[in-house]
């Protein structure tokens, strides 16, 4: 349908007659121009008819009975589907020489869906659009839209079905013989067992291996390799889905997941073992980089735990002397003044014996003999519990390099693995140990031990902590990688491999020069620029004072006035909860869904669905609260006439899922765009703010961290809001992981109708690689820095001095444009794998996080990213207006933050999940239920606004503050009741179709 509301300009630009047109129209009669003029317009603009009267807002009614000179009224005796509307289809379908499409297009459409976009696009919505863009290309006039959806439906039959019977073929007796084990009832010898809740709860080998894995521990790195052996007995190749749509296999694995063995075994055998090899080719990656991330982080436990248990014993001892240089030169003195005098006599009456001590302890504490100690309590650790993993992770992990440099780690692995069953403390005297390129420096010496013949040997367990270790560096930054693993697969691999044959493509769809000179130049200019607008106006500038001699500038900043309060926002919110008073969050979700239909986007992951609607999305949206306020399915279920916890639980696990619930998301922020009215919100906006927030949660999962701010155990939700409250993104992370992974990936993975142009963040989330990969991504990246003070600025050009008198305390180095122009090809090449999201964002960054091993592409986004760190600084300091605005943005986030306990307050606003998918879940019905309230608070607030007495009583300062977040008005606890047929009353905003 097409849309509803136009603005002044959008009608100018789309429905305006030009003078031939307009022509041609007026030799029609009456109301029949109106409606010739409809139907031209509207072909033009969509390469299709509408369907009926209701399809054409009454606004492009109105725009085109002005430009004609008739009223209105005289279309309402239009006959849509008389004689005179054929006539007119066909004459407009001769002038933009359009034919009818026949049966023999539509199933060549249906052979190019299969062959081209299938493969990519599984989206129903996006596919839909793909084939009016194929008809409008090949100048045919499309079918109705039923029959458009028809079309739609038997292409992706034909698609999945011969996807089946290829992947039926492709399997071995052997395979099919295993996966039917698999989806056997009985228990088997290999059934195994897992603790919940302390209790040893048995279950069948499918079940164990969707089960997600535990705590970090020995336990449940051991349970994961059991998984691992287990999945992989069925004798599926890593390589087994290659060239099939990676979309897919992900779709069909989540459907093998959500349906029980005895559903899997009622399908016809193509659709069974397609199902289930699938689930097994993506649960191996899954379970994969599940071992690597259990065993990076018992590595790194280890070694956290020995140094805080040293640093605890060396507390007393240990105590840092000051003024060693004047006691130095106090011995020495009366060393030469009594070179023959006995020490207790002549030195100790100077420097104490407790202060010598002193001194011997903060030695031994900060060489070599600290580094043992730590060594010493890693390896006693290591030894009595950590060290049986090792023979079964070298037996069950492949682990590879692309460079050289790091082949001296897979050797060392290669001899771990050969003596992993050996008793023996040394290794044979004739092996050839990797030692450099694994050890660091003076680790040797730790390493040494004396054998019973007086000999050096390397001892094999502390050899085998040093790997580990060296491995571990290499796997946080890929240049060691897993065979088989997802997020740590071959870096390569993350690429997109058709970049040599569509480089022009990529580098015009990133809106870059292809000539690396033509970039430089302009970078170098903006520079310039900008270090000469901030030099010239540093003596006006009062907010800004750059201070210190040398190198050693110091920028400080004068903190904000106080903004005067908005004066009237007070009576508007009383207003509202007058006239709202007590509405029920529950309403507020459903008076949403009834306004923007966002449950018909929940569709089941089986093949047919069984349930009415008007059930489905009564059920759809209990659980969708349940969830949302984490008062769980059982609670929610109370006061619910005709609804049970069986049948919620059911619609949880068959229509309820993560993608989905991203798409009812980006529907109702889609909705809340087009009902905003610009004299109260503003025109469209393109900036974005983005910051997390910790929740608390269950830990016996590897998302759960604890984190020293909050004092506790938990995970964060990394939010992008636009300045009007609408969240746009969402997602889950570790409380460690990357904020600037999470600020990209949510600008890219955003599935609304807005484009972000700026992206606000606090320090956590920027770095001089996030502000090169948002240059070439084409956002602004705009940082509220924390340590403003230490900032520097780099010089476009080496040998001008004193080129910016009133910058010289804080500028630093020139850039070296060398390493830009060399690695452009390949940064623009990593920008495009981000874009095209060949691999997941923070995969592709792990390779440029901060470690020992600098990759060339790694240094010149470090440079790249602080060309650009230098104009926005430029501009930061230069201009309040852009602080303030940054300041404002990252208020908005606060105050989104500031909701979520409000709506979140089940079970203490706690994550009661171990499971990711159930906490994935949770969040994104957080999200939905918080821009459920804002946009129902939109239209509340616009209907308040409507009324007469409030008509101009808004000043600049309450427009600027005004915002969509308030909860005074509403009442999230209580009896649960759903009437559907029950509404909102007083909102002005007609229902969105």
């Amino acid at each position: 349908m097409v849309k509803q509301n136009w603005d002044t300009e959008e009608l100018i630009e789309n429905w305006t007659l030009l003078p031939q047109e307009l022509k041609l129209t007026k030799k029609k009669v009456g109301g029949n121009q109106i409606g010739f003029a409809l139907l031209l317009k509207h072909f033009q603009l969509f390469a299709y008819f509408p369907e009926d009267k209701s399809s054409i807002s009454q606004v492009v009614i109105s725009y085109i009975a002005s430009q004609v000179n008739l009223p209105e009224s005289s279309y309402s005796d239009y006959d849509w589907q008389g004689r005179s509307a054929k006539v007119y289809r066909v004459e407009i379908r001769r002038l933009f020489n359009f034919k009818v499409a026949s049966v023999q297009n539509s199933e060549e459409m249906v052979t190019w869906l299969i062959d081209e976009i299938l493969p990519d696009e599984p989206k129903n919505e996006a596919i839909t659009e793909f084939v009016y863009q194929r008809f409008r290309e090949l100048q045919l006039e499309p079918p109705t839209k039923p029959q458009v959806e028809r079309l739609i439906k038997s292409a992706i039959s034909k698609y999945e079905t011969d996807f089946c019977q290829q992947i039926l073929d492709k399997l071995t007796p052997e395979n099919i013989e295993q996966i039917d084990v698999l989806l056997s009832t009985e228990e088997t010898e290999s059934d195994e067992s897992v603790e919940q809740s302390g209790k040893k709860i048995k279950m069948s080998d499918f079940a164990f291996l969707k089960t997600d894995p535990g705590a970090v521990g020995l336990g449940s790195f051991l349970t994961e390799i059991s998984k691992l052996k287990r999945i992989r007995a069925v004798g599926l190749s890593t390589n087994f889905m290659m060239g099939k749509s990676s979309k897919l296999v992900k779709t069909y694995r989540h459907r093998a997941a959500t349906e029980t063995p005895y559903l899997l075994r009622q399908h016809k055998d193509s659709i069974r073992y397609s199902l289930m090899a699938a689930f097994c080719v993506q649960r191996t990656s899954e379970i994969t980089d599940s071992l690597i991330e259990i065993l990076t982080t018992i590595i790194k436990r280890i070694d956290n735990r020995a140094e805080k248990r040293i640093n605890q014993e060396l507390i007393e001892e240990f105590k840092k002397v000051s003024g060693k240089t004047n006691l130095l030169y106090r011995i020495a003195e009366v060393s030469i003044a009594e070179p023959s005098g006995v020490i207790e006599q002549v030195i100790f009456p100077v420097v104490s014996l407790k202060t010598l001590k002193d001194l011997v302890a903060e030695y031994k504490g900060t060489g070599l003999a600290y580094k043992r100690r730590v060594h010493n309590v890693m390896r006693a650790s290591f030894a009595n519990h950590y060290r049986r993993m090792i023979p079964q992770l070298l037996e069950v992990l492949e682990f590879r390099s692309n460079n050289d440099l790091h082949r001296p780690v897979i050797e060392a692995l290669e001899l771990l693995k050969k003596y992993a069953h050996s008793k023996a403390r040394y290794y044979d005297s004739t092996e050839e140990i990797p030692i450099d390129g694994v050890l660091k420096s003076n680790a040797k010496e730790i390493l040494m031990e004396t054998d019973s013949d007086g000999n050096e040997r390397i001892n094999r367990i502390n050899y085998e902590i040093c790997v580990l270790k060296a491995l571990r560096e290499r796997l946080c930054c890929k240049e060691i990688w897993v065979v088989g693993a997802n997020r740590y697969c071959n870096p390569d691999d993350d690429l997109p491999t058709d970049f040599e044959t569509k480089r022009q493509i990529y580098y015009q769809a990133l809106t870059l020069p292809e000539d690396v000179e033509t970039f430089i130049s302009g970078l170098q200019q903006q520079m310039e620029e900008g270090l000469e607008k901030l030099d010239k106006g540093m003596p006006r500038n009062k907010d800004v004072t750059i201070g210190g001699k040398g190198n050693k500038g110091l920028i400080r900043l004068s903190p904000f006035d106080a903004a005067s309060d908005p004066i009237n926002l007070r009576q508007l919110k009383g207003e509202i909860n007058r006239l709202w008073h007590k509405t029920s969050l529950l309403d507020i979700l459903k008076e949403t869904d009834l306004r923007v239909d966002f449950t018909r986007k929940f569709k089941s992951m089986g093949t047919r669905e069984i349930l009415d609607r008007e059930t489905l999305q009564k059920r759809l949206l209990l659980c969708l609260f349940g969830m949302g306020t984490n008062t769980g399915l059982k609670r929610i279920n109370t006061g619910i006439d005709g609804e049970n916890y069986q049948d919620l639980v059911y619609v949880r696990r068959r229509y309820i899922h993560k993608d989905q619930l991203r798409s009812a998301i980006a529907e109702v922020v889609n909705a809340t765009f087009e009902i905003r009215l610009p004299h109260i919100w503003g025109e469209g906006t393109t900036t974005c703010a983005s910051d997390s927030k910790h929740f608390g949660a269950w830990e016996q999962n590897l998302i759960t961290q604890y984190h020293l701010r909050y004092g506790g155990r938990g995970v964060m939700i990394y939010w992008h809001v636009e300045k009007n409250s609408t969240c746009i993104y969402s997602q889950l992370k570790t409380c460690s992981s990357s904020e600037v992974s999470a600020m990209i990936n949510g600008v890219l993975k955003h599935c609304t109708s807005m484009e972000v142009k700026k992206n606000y963040v606090d320090s956590h989330g920027q770095s001089e690689v996030a502000f090169a990969f948002t240059h070439l991504l084409g956002f602004q990246l705009m940082p509220r820095l924390k340590r403003i003070k230490v900032q520097k600025l780099y010089r476009p050009h080496a040998g001008v001095a004193d080129a910016y008198p009133n910058l010289e305390t804080v500028m630093t180095r020139p850039i070296n444009w060398d390493l830009i122009r060399q690695q452009y090809d390949q940064m623009v090449k990593y920008a495009t794998a981000l874009r095209l999201g060949t691999a997941e964002t923070e995969a592709i960054l792990k390779r440029f996080s901060k470690n020992p091993f600098k990759h060339p592409t790694y240094l010149a986004l470090m440079e790249l990213g602080r060309v650009i760190k230098t104009i926005f600084l430029c501009q930061y300091l230069d201009s309040e207006a852009i602080r303030r605005e940054i300041n404002e943005g990252l208020n908005v986030v606060e105050r989104w933050n500031g909701v979520n306990e409000f709506i979140f307050y089940g079970k203490g606003g706690e994550l009661a999940s171990n499971r990711l998918e159930s906490q994935e879940l949770s969040v994104l019905s957080l999200h939905l239920l918080q821009i459920c309230l804002v946009y129902i608070n939109t239209l509340m607030i616009q209907s308040v606004l409507a009324q007469k007495h409030w008509s101009k009583r808004l000043t600049a300062r309450d427009l600027q503050a005004i915002t969509p977040l308030i909860f005074s008005h509403v009442n999230p606890y209580g009896l649960f009741k759903l009437d559907m047929k029950e509404r909102i009353e007083r909102l002005s905003q007609p229902l969105v179709a």
